[in-house]
């Protein structure tokens, strides 16, 4: 069911950065962001994790507060973060009046107005058509069916009774997403909206998304969705100036003039080193020339050549100030990751579930055998049970009823969806000790290229969502286990590094079993044994 959002609201509906700066601990976040964005502008923000993609959205929304720089939005907001603003005792119901809280107060404010004006009193004719205009500009009356429909639509609760506390985290995650779409806010800032959604949810929060009259603000690992929806890129990632750069056109356009900068960059990086080499070989001609012609001999000309000589040393001086005063500074080289090699064992079954079942979670009973270099993906709609065959191959959750054997030198590694709280500790003190606990050598974690010196050395629970997903993957990767099982292994991660992370799970020795609704994922892992749930 399309927003009917009024033409003023449309009208109305901006977003503007300029010359945006952030820094955190003395660090740079946001450098010089400008954006411009209308009504009917999708705008896509990317950039590796840590860029400050998340810093952006909330800097949007109104939430945290820039450095400097100039931030403007008109029209009414809905944001979706990677927090649920409300606690387990919490209904599905509060979630979503609090989501409406806007179009509550708008209906209740047109009823005063109304009784106002019944009663005659003074002014009340301004106040009701101020009242009314509002309403009409959320489309505030048919906002509960428009909640409902995509409650259906992302295969979320649909029960205002139920406590969240009772939900997973991608069911609050799906109700919340659901009352957004629905409450027919001008400007839409959602961070990593993907998450939790399978095939259906995807479809329709790309036709919502599309559909959209407002402005949309999207920061998503998916580039499924980037490419369907997205008219302008916000690119985060270093540039030749340092500033972050605006792409129009849609996702594959920016994918190509990002790439077609990247190149100009290192060639004009080049071109600068090579003028420096040359200029620091005519200061050496030129210096040796003025030293062996300081005592000339005798005879005509004597002087020529040393006259000429501090003329030539001044003009190559001058050309490197000049060179000094606008230094193209190294490209930095993007961010590699280099997978450990994870042993295999030979001539034995690794792990072997069979029927195994979790009472209202996995309902039909299922078999799985992995040998070593065995691939298995396995897929199916939300509820299905993917997340939880995971966690009890991983012997993270124990099965209701069969059974579930593991080869007696057998390690498991599993990623679940949702990173652990590791409050002051350091990702490299976390990543040492587990690296410890496997008994195997293993490489460090700066050699995985998974986290920056800086990062490895801050408290987890100062990392970004998307940095502590690294971490996490560099954890399950130290216990250097035989067999990987990997929930929706993309969220939150960057799309250079799930090709990379995707290319080198098709090389282990291990065994490899992956959940996942990443459509791009999905078509890369075209010829791996499909489980259906």
């Amino acid at each position: 069911m399309a927003s009917r959002l009024s033409p003023a609201l449309v009208r109305a509906a901006h977003v503007r950065l300029s010359d945006v700066h952030l820094s955190f601990g003395g660090r740079p976040v946001l450098a010089g962001v400008d954006l411009v964005a209308a009504a009917g502008d999708r705008v896509a923000v990317v950039g590796e994790n840590g860029r400050g993609k998340t810093t952006l959205l909330r800097v949007l929304a109104g939430d945290l507060p820039a450095d400097r720089g100039d931030v403007r939005r008109a029209g009414s907001t809905g944001v979706a973060d990677q927090q649920i603003p409300l606690g387990a005792a919490d209904t599905v119901g509060d979630l979503i009046d609090l989501e409406l809280a806007a179009v509550r107060t708008a209906l209740a404010r047109l009823d005063r107005a109304g009784d106002a004006l019944a009663d005659g009193r003074p002014g009340a004719d301004d106040a009701y058509a101020d009242a009314l205009a509002e309403v009409e500009a959320l489309d505030a009356w048919d906002a509960d069916q428009r909640v409902e429909v995509s409650l259906a639509a992302l295969n979320a609760v649909a029960d205002r009774d139920r406590p969240l506390g009772t939900l997973s985290v991608g069911r609050r995650h799906r109700v919340r997403l659901a009352c957004l779409l629905g409450a027919g806010h001008a400007v839409l800032l959602l961070d990593e909206p993907t998450n939790h959604l399978d095939a259906s949810g995807l479809a329709h929060l790309t036709e919502r998304l599309r559909a959209h009259p407002g402005v949309v603000v999207l920061v998503s690992h998916d580039r499924a969705l980037l490419a369907d929806v997205a008219t302008t890129v916000v690119d985060l990632d270093p540039s030749s100036d340092g500033r972050p750069r605006v792409y129009g056109g849609g996702y594959a356009a920016y994918v190509e003039a990002r790439r077609a900068e990247r190149a100009r960059w290192e060639a004009l990086h080049a071109e600068q080193v090579a003028e420096r080499q040359r200029l620091a070989d005519d200061l050496s001609a030129a210096q040796n020339r003025l030293r062996d012609n300081w005592r000339p001999e005798k005879g005509h000309g004597k002087h020529t050549r040393a006259t000429r000589a501090p003329g030539l040393v001044r003009a190559v001086h001058r050309r490197q100030e000049e060179l000094s005063a606008h230094v193209v500074e190294v490209p930095p080289p993007p961010t590699r990751f280099a997978m450990p090699e994870l042993p295999g064992l030979v001539g034995t079954t690794l792990l072997r579930a069979e029927g195994v079942t979790v009472a209202g979670r996995l309902t039909r009973p299922v078999d799985v055998a992995l040998d070593s270099g065995d691939r298995l993906v396995v897929t199916g709609p939300n509820g299905a049970g993917k997340s939880t065959l995971l966690a009890v191959l991983g012997e993270v959750l124990e099965p209701g009823t069969g059974t579930v054997r593991r080869a007696r030198s057998a390690r498991v590694g599993w990623l679940g969806q949702e990173s652990d709280q590791h409050g002051r500790r350091t990702a490299a003190e976390l990543y040492d000790e587990q690296l410890a606990r496997s008994g195997a050598p293993g490489p460090g974690l700066g050699e995985l290229g998974l986290l920056d010196g800086h990062d490895r050395r801050r408290p987890v629970a100062e990392l970004s969502v998307g940095v502590r997903r690294r971490l996490d993957l560099a954890l399950v990767l130290a216990a250097r286990p035989h067999v990987l099982l990997l929930d929706e292994p993309t969220n939150h991660l960057s799309a250079a590094l799930v090709d990379e992370l995707t290319a080198a799970l098709d090389a282990t020795p291990a065994a490899v079993v992956i959940a996942t609704h990443d459509r791009q994922l999905l078509r890369d892992t075209a010829s791996w044994p499909r489980l259906a749930l």
